[in-house]
C-alpha cells in the first residue's frame, strides 16, 4: 500500500532492496526517524486528523515515496506536565488482559461530567423524540424511531470531541448517584423529563428513564460497559438495552427494543482519543426489524461515522410497508433514503438542546448524591486545569464510597436503590430479541418504580 501525504509536509525517500517487506512495515518506517508501533494504529490516527491519506497503489522496492516530517510525537496532545503519566497509563493499558473500567486515568484525560449525565444524549433533540407520537401508521412510527435514534449518536459519541478537543473519560459514578433533568415544552412538543440512577458500581451500571408524558412516550433502559485493549485501541462492549413505549390514541401501545453498538476508541498514542462506532445495533418493534450497520473508517477506505440502516417489515406483526426501507449516510452529519423512500433522512447539523438540570429535593435543591453536587469540586478543578485539586477531591470521594461499602458489609446491609428494581431477565428483550436473532438471547433489566421527584412532576396516586 502507498502512503500519500499533504504537500506541506513532503520529503522524498527511496526504498532500497533491503526494504522488501510488507507495506505496513514500510509505512511505519516512514514516520520520521522514529519507528512507531503499532504502525496501523498510528497511521489511522494520523489519517483521522488529515495528516495523511491512503491509496491502494502497491509500493515495490524501487518506488520513490514521500513521507511526512511528523512533528507530532507520542503524547503530543497531552499537556507537557502530564506526558509521563500518560505514557505510564498507555503502558498499563497494554499490560491489562481483562476489563479496563476500574483503571485510574490521568486527571487531564478526565471529563468534568459523570457517566450519570450521559443518558441525556438520548434526547438532545427532543422535537425528534416527540415526533414519534405523530406517526399515523406503524411504518411512519418505525421510521421516526429510527430517525430519532440515529440523531442521538452524534451527541453520544462525537460531541465531546467538539466541546473538549478529544474524547474524555467520564467520572465513574458512585453507587446511588442521581441525575434529574428536563427539556421544556416548545411549539407543542410537550415537556420531556429525565431521571438517572447509578444502580451498580461493580460492575458500573446506569439506569435511566426519559418520558414525554403528554405525547405518551417513555424510554427506559440501562447501560454498562466492558472495556479491553487491542491493537492500540480501547474496545468497548456496551451491555444493556432500552425499551421505548409509545401509547397510541386507540389505548394500545407499541414497544421498541433498542440495543447498543460496540465502540472503538482510537487516537490514544497522541493523547487525543476519539470514538468510532462498530458492528451492528438493532431496533425491533411496531412490526419492523431495524438493523443499523456501522461501517466506520477502515485503514485504507471508507468514511468515519458512516452507517447503513435497514427497516424490514415483519408479516403478521403489524409491519405495513411492502418492501424494506434503507437509509445510508454519516450519523454525525446527514443521511438519505436509498430504498423505500426518497430525499434526505436525518440532519444533525443544527444546534442541539442541552438538558436543564433539576434538583430532586424540596424546592429543586440538589441532594448530596446528585451528580453535580457530588462531583462539584472535581469538575471545577478539571475545567480550570487544577488537576491536583481535582485528583485530591476525586480520591476523597472514592475513599468515602469505599468506606460506605465496608460499613454496609460489616452491618450485613446493602445499598437500597431509589428509583429502580432489578429483574433477572427482561421478557420484552427475550421476545423481541428472538425476532432479530439478537445475542445474548436474554438480558437483565431495571424496572422503573414510577417515583419521579416532585420537582419534575406531580406524583401519581
Amino acid at each position: 500500500m502507498a502512503c500519500r501525504y499533504p504537500p506541506k509536509t513532503l520529503i522524498s525517500r527511496k526504498l532500497n532492496q533491503s526494504d522488501k517487506r510488507s507495506a505496513s512495515t514500510r509505512c511505519s518506517r516512514l514516520f520520521g526517524t522514529q519507528v512507531i508501533r503499532p504502525s496501523f494504529a498510528v497511521a489511522r490516527a494520523a489519517e483521522q486528523r488529515g495528516d495523511i491519506t491512503w491509496t491502494s497503489q502497491f509500493i515495490d522496492s524501487t518506488t520513490t515515496t514521500t513521507a511526512p516530517t511528523m512533528t507530532e510525537q507520542a503524547g503530543e496532545a497531552v499537556p507537557a506536565a502530564q506526558r509521563s503519566s500518560w505514557t505510564s497509563f498507555i503502558k498499563s493499558l497494554a499490560s491489562v488482559s481483562g476489563d479496563l473500567s476500574s483503571m485510574t486515568a490521568p486527571p487531564f484525560i478526565l471529563s468534568p461530567v459523570s457517566l450519570t449525565e450521559y443518558p441525556a444524549y438520548w434526547c438532545e433533540r427532543p422535537e425528534l423524540f416527540a415526533q414519534i407520537a405523530n406517526g399515523k401508521t406503524p411504518e411512519e412510527r418505525a421510521i421516526s424511531v429510527l430517525k430519532w435514534f440515529i440523531s442521538t449518536l452524534k451527541g453520544q459519541y462525537t460531541s465531546r470531541n467538539e466541546g473538549m478537543g478529544s474524547e474524555k473519560k467520564p467520572l465513574n459514578p458512585a453507587l446511588g448517584e442521581l441525575f434529574y433533568g428536563t427539556w421544556p415544552d416548545k411549539n407543542g412538543r410537550g415537556k420531556t423529563d429525565l431521571l438517572v440512577e447509578q444502580v451498580s458500581h461493580h460492575p458500573p451500571i446506569t439506569a435511566y428513564v426519559i418520558e414525554n408524558e403528554s405525547k405518551g412516550l417513555k424510554l427506559v433502559g440501562h447501560n454498562a460497559q466492558k472495556t479491553s485493549f487491542s491493537a492500540g485501541s480501547i474496545i468497548v462492549k456496551q451491555i444493556g438495552h432500552a425499551v421505548l413505549t409509545v401509547k397510541l390514541p386507540s389505548g394500545t401501545k407499541e414497544e421498541y427494543l433498542i440495543t447498543l453498538p460496540r465502540l472503538r476508541i482510537d487516537g490514544l498514542w497522541y493523547g487525543s482519543p476519539y470514538i468510532e462506532v462498530c458492528d451492528n445495533s438493532y431496533i425491533v418493534g411496531g412490526g419492523f426489524v431495524g438493523v443499523i450497520e456501522y461501517k466506520g473508517k477502515g485503514y485504507f477506505s471508507g468514511k468515519s461515522h458512516s452507517f447503513k440502516a435497514t427497516l424490514t417489515p415483519q408479516p403478521g406483526m403489524g409491519g405495513s410497508a411492502t418492501k424494506e426501507i434503507v437509509v445510508e449516510g454519516l450519523w454525525h452529519q446527514t443521511s438519505k433514503f436509498v430504498h423505500g423512500g426518497s430525499g434526505p433522512f436525518h440532519d444533525v447539523s443544527g444546534p442541539k438542546e442541552e438538558v436543564t438540570a433539576v434538583g430532586g429535593e424540596a424546592a429543586g435543591a440538589m441532594g448530596e448524591m446528585e451528580t453535580r453536587k457530588l462531583w462539584e469540586l472535581v469538575a471545577k478543578g478539571i475545567r480550570e486545569g487544577d488537576f491536583d485539586t481535582a485528583s485530591k477531591e476525586k480520591t476523597r470521594i472514592e475513599n468515602e464510597m469505599r468506606q460506605r461499602r465496608k460499613d454496609e458489609a460489616a452491618n450485613d446491609t446493602t445499598w437500597a436503590l431509589k428509583h429502580f428494581t432489578p429483574l433477572a431477565s427482561d421478557p420484552i428483550y427475550e421476545n423481541m430479541g428472538k425476532i432479530a436473532k439478537i445475542a445474548p438471547p436474554t438480558e437483565d433489566t431495571y424496572v422503573f418504580l414510577e417515583n419521579w421527584p416532585k420537582s419534575l412532576k406531580t406524583q401519581k396516586p
